[in-house]
């Protein structure tokens, strides 16, 4: 599970790919409709989706001569339920240092 994780916060560390990811939100795209936002070769952009689709945040199909890119939710999900554990875990270490700080600030009596 932790390599999966790492490759998928990898494809995402990068704002190209962020910029794919929320463009495939609103739906399937061609690789040409991705690309034009973009400057750079096209080449180097496929670099990009197959870091995206490596990680399983994206899936391509071909047809005929276009290859279409769908958006993949479940290592999404995943990603957001790491997240999430670590929140409530840093969330409840906080509260306690809180806690700790507040005690140590009343006067003893």
């Amino acid at each position: 599970m932790a390599n999966h994780l790492d490759s998928i916060f990898a494809a995402m560390a990068d704002p190209t790919r962020r910029a794919v990811i929320e463009r495939l939100l609103d739906g399937p795209a061609s690789v040409s409709d991705l690309h034009r936002p973009h400057d750079m070769a096209l080449p180097s952009f496929l670099k990009h989706l197959g870091k995206l689709e490596s990680a399983g945040l994206v899936r391509s199909e071909k047809t005929g001569r276009t290859r279409v890119l769908h958006i993949e939710a479940a290592p999404m999900a995943a990603a957001e339920d790491w997240l999430a554990r670590q929140r409530k875990l840093w969330e409840g270490r906080l509260n306690r240092l809180q806690a700790l700080a507040e005690a140590l600030e009343r006067p003893k009596t």
